[in-house]
Parts: structure tokens; sequence; C-alpha cells
């Protein structure tokens, strides 16, 4: 499993990985707790910063994470027994 990790501005000039997303990246990205915990997001809650291409990563993995999906089985009606 790929595991994705935000991009957090350093004090001064320069990016470095961060611990995880912050609630407004991904309430931004349109993902609710339950989500996020489904699909074992990282969240750092002491971030209050919300970045562009965080927020743009965390949509990608979704997207990626929901076509990778197994699609559900269809039920097959059951077979009437003959008289």
């Amino acid at each position: 499993m790929r595991h994705i990790r935000p991009v957090v501005q350093k004090k001064g000039d320069g990016w470095r990985g961060g611990k995880g997303f912050s609630h407004e990246e991904l309430e931004k990205a349109g993902l609710n707790p339950m989500e996020v915990k489904r699909m074992k997001i990282p969240v750092d809650k002491r971030r209050t910063t919300a970045y562009e291409q965080n927020i743009l990563v965390v949509k990608a993995f979704v997207k990626k994470k929901k076509a990778e999906a197994k699609p559900k089985k269809k039920l097959h009606p059951k077979k009437k027994a003959k008289k």
C-alpha cells in the first residue's frame, strides 16, 4: 500500500515532509472523518494551514483508491424450484 505524506513549509525557505494532513485540507478535498479513517490517511491535529498542493494530492489519492476498489458482486435471484 502506498502511503501519502503532505508537504509543509519550513521556517524560512523550503519545504519538508509533514506528519499528516490538516483538517481543512481534508475538508476541501471533500472527505469526512469516517472516510479519512477508513482510507488510513494520516491527520495532524496540530496543523492549521491548508496548502493547495496537499489538497490535490489527497484528491488524486482518493480517486485512485476508488478506481482500485473491487466492484460489488451482483446477487443473482434465487431460481424457482420446479414443481
